[in-house]
């Protein structure tokens, strides 16, 4: 029995030493990085989303006139391509931050979604806070953009 135990502890000392070694330090990996290309394919659709959060106020002015057809053209046309701008940007993004993208996005398909809604039943109080979250949205969108040096100016 002595020497069953032993054996068994001469076992477990030669498997951590072999799993020691093969443990060895982890090469550094540098964090990842936009490069050219990405930094290219994101500028190119970031004015055309701030174009349309510059807007917001129109949108506001719209709903609270209760200028309904006006507000679903708005919702239909320039918001809609925001959104699609979105969807472009999301693959060129850090893969860290892409699923954030990705929920931010949906969330703002949904604030369109129910913004409609409240259009088609001339809701102006749903509509304008519908409105604000999907402005918010926007915004959340395009902090998780990459700072440009001409930003940084």
């Amino acid at each position: 029995m002595a020497r069953q135990r032993s054996i068994f502890s001469l076992v477990l000392v030669l498997l951590a030493t072999f799993l020691m070694s093969c443990g060895g330090p982890g090469v550094a990996i540098a964090p990842p990085t936009y490069t050219a290309v990405q930094l290219e394919r994101i500028q190119e659709y970031v004015p055309e989303i701030q174009a349309v959060r510059d807007r917001s106020d129109e949108l506001t002015t719209l709903i609270k006139k209760g200028d309904w057809i006006n507000v679903r053209n708005f919702i239909h046309g320039p918001i809609t391509e925001a959104r699609l701008n979105l969807t472009y940007v999301t693959p060129n993004l850090l893969p860290k931050d892409q699923p954030t993208a990705r929920q931010v996005t949906r969330d703002f398909f949904n604030d369109l979604v129910k913004l409609d809604k409240a259009t088609s039943a001339s809701n102006s109080l749903v509509a304008l806070n519908q409105s604000q979250a999907a402005f918010a949205d926007i915004d959340k969108f395009l902090n998780l953009l990459p700072k440009t040096s001409t930003e940084a100016s």
